[in-house]
């Protein structure tokens, strides 16, 4: 039987030694949350903050105190930049493109009728012509194929066509080439062949009939033939300068309308000079059906598949007077 009390005692010096051994053990692990001292472990929390930064590019912009008026010009800067690199994301409606090929039509149209006007007006006036139709019909013709073909001196828009001789070669040009085209795209030796060798010269000798039997070059049919050219030289500018695919379906389809209605103004004159126009309409036609795949095989870059919008967007293009512009163009 041993004392209760020496027990006691000798469980306290036990626990004691116990407690003083784990607190030597515990020593090291301490001094690890002790305060940093040395200088070499003050370096090493700058060089982890540094790899912080370095690692977060936007710590620095975080970091920089914006005014509320700075914060919304920088949203506005960065939506605007986005919306230039896709016009098609939202696209809106020309309206200034709009108005200047109204604009230019118009101009286009006065230009031509005054100029009709002042031919009348000077032939009537020779003593050897009693009214236009006295002229030699060669003269005539040649007139009206000088328009077929350089109507658009009178258009202020740069309406230029594609080139020929890269059309012959069969290289780019405004307007063709220039995009993806359908297979069926005629060689480009074909259209200077239609436009100079057998369009140009059925419009000049229809229109010549029509003055024959007016007898005058400012009349109903003759003005519906210049809306035609008119028309054509604004679709130009939409298809080959501007490279509007969307808005040059539109123009191509006004273009087969005008030419449609010139040739039924030209049939109540003289049947034989609106047949022989209405005869373009196949080659419109084709162009039109061209023009329309050349739409479907080109669609915005905003999403694929998604074909570009059917009238004039804001941000695709330009539009701009050719007349009022020093920029070197190309013929």
């Amino acid at each position: 039987y041993q004392d209760p009390s020496l027990t006691m005692a000798k469980l306290s010096s036990h626990s004691l030694l116990t407690l003083a051994a784990a607190l030597l053990a515990a020593a090291p692990s301490a001094h690890a949350f002790a305060p940093p001292t040395s200088s070499k472990v003050v370096n090493s929390q700058l060089l982890l903050q540094q790899r912080h930064h370095k690692k977060s590019p936007l710590s620095s912009f975080y970091k920089k105190e914006f005014t509320p008026k700075e914060v919304v010009t920088t949203l506005r800067s960065s939506s605007s930049s986005s919306s230039e690199i896709n016009p098609y994301t939202s696209p809106k409606l020309d309206t200034n493109a709009l108005l200047k090929y109204a604009l230019s039509g118009i101009t286009e149209l006065t230009l031509f009728a005054t100029t009709f006007h002042l031919l009348d007006v000077t032939f009537t006036q020779l003593p050897l012509l009693d009214n236009v139709s006295s002229i030699p019909f060669p003269l005539t013709f040649l007139l009206f194929y000088a328009c077929s073909l350089k109507s658009r001196v009178f258009n202020p828009l740069n309406n230029q066509r594609p080139n020929r001789t890269k059309a012959i070669d069969g290289k780019g040009s405004n307007g063709f080439q220039d995009r993806i085209m359908p297979s069926w795209t005629p060689p480009g030796i074909t259209f200077p062949i239609m436009w100079l060798l057998i369009i140009g010269p059925i419009r000049a000798y229809s229109a010549s009939l029509i003055v024959a039997s007016t007898g005058t070059l400012l009349c109903g049919p003759i003005m519906a033939f210049m809306l035609h050219l008119t028309v054509g030289d604004i679709w130009n500018t939409i298809n080959n300068t501007e490279k509007r695919y969307g808005a040059a379906v539109v123009g191509v389809l006004c273009v087969v309308i005008s030419a449609a209605n010139a040739s039924y103004q030209y049939y109540g004159v003289d049947p034989f000079a609106g047949k022989l126009l209405g005869a373009t309409l196949i080659w419109l036609c084709t162009a039109a059906a061209l023009i329309t795949d050349t739409w479907r095989l080109n669609p915005s870059s905003s999403e694929e598949g998604k074909l570009v919008p059917l009238y004039p967007v804001v941000g695709e293009a330009e539009t701009s007077f050719m007349w009022f512009n020093n920029e070197d163009k190309e013929e």
